[in-house]
């Protein structure tokens, strides 16, 4: 039998709107997984937004987080941890400038530590799952070591503007891509910085080729993935350009997309 290494995007690709996982998807994952292939986890979230889907499939498999500034193997330390973080003073510069474009908040994540300039409820929501260590404070005098991710929280005016600025003064160092609607979030990890960079590390630690890779997703942020993969499979819900790099589209993730394509490729 030819092994696979199958890798999954969660929000909008592995996960329904309700953030579970469907019972047919995930009955088919634990046959590919019986059957001998291999299942990794690729996401934009940090580890401790992502660890219970990990327990949930039963991995014994690296992850990779932060869209691959951060893969780690949480049940070998051995496998060792490549971490991937932005430049401190970069990002201080990125702070300084934020009042011009009149940025509502910044956030910064050192692995697990959430770092907010401003009180933000709304981002707090969306952070606090897994509970982090969370510190509210100027940027510039708190943060002490290179982070892992940014995120500019902006209005839609001055997005474009922030976009612009980044691509212009810190292309060489920095990877920036927007948020889906209807967040106005500028999310920035260290240029080069990518899922393909995490899953790489991961498909050659089990000397799997890429063309046994099977990859879905269905944002921006899945991009490189998709096109690295041997099998770059889109969501029926993936924005447009994924579906034109992919090799293949499935259905959403709201009709088992995953699982369907998996049971008919891997003949499970």
């Amino acid at each position: 039998m030819e092994q696979y290494l199958i890798a999954l995007d969660l929000d909008g690709t592995l996960l329904k709107e309700d953030k579970t996982i469907s019972p047919l998807t995930k009955e088919v994952i634990f046959r590919a997984k019986a059957a001998g292939h291999l299942v990794v986890i690729a996401t934009g979230r940090p580890y401790r937004a992502s660890k219970m889907y990990y327990e949930q499939l039963e991995l014994t498999t690296p992850i990779i987080n932060f869209n691959g500034a951060f893969v780690h193997h949480p049940k070998d330390d051995a496998w060792g941890m490549y971490h991937s973080p932005l430049q401190l003073e970069t990002v201080k510069e990125i702070i300084e400038v934020g009042e011009t474009y009149r940025v509502k908040n910044i956030l910064a994540e050192v692995m697990d530590d959430v770092y907010f300039h401003e009180h933000d409820e709304k981002l707090l929501d969306i952070v606090k799952l897994g509970n982090p260590k969370i510190e509210i404070g100027d940027l510039r005098q708190m943060l002490k070591a290179d982070p892992t991710s940014v995120l500019i929280h902006s209005d839609e005016q001055h997005a474009d503007d922030i976009q612009h600025y980044l691509s212009s003064v810190h292309a060489n160092v920095l990877h920036h891509r927007r948020w889906a609607a209807p967040w106005h979030i500028i999310e920035i990890v260290r240029t080069g910085v990518h899922k393909a960079f995490g899953l790489q590390l991961v498909a050659e630690y089990y000397q799997i080729p890429q063309e046994r890779v099977i990859a879905f997703g269905d944002e921006d942020n899945d991009l490189e993935m998709i096109e690295w993969a041997g099998y770059g499979v889109a969501m029926g819900n993936a924005i447009e350009p994924l579906k034109q790099v992919a090799n293949d589209v499935t259905k959403t993730n709201e009709e088992d997309g995953i699982g369907v394509y998996l049971k008919a490729l891997l003949k499970l």
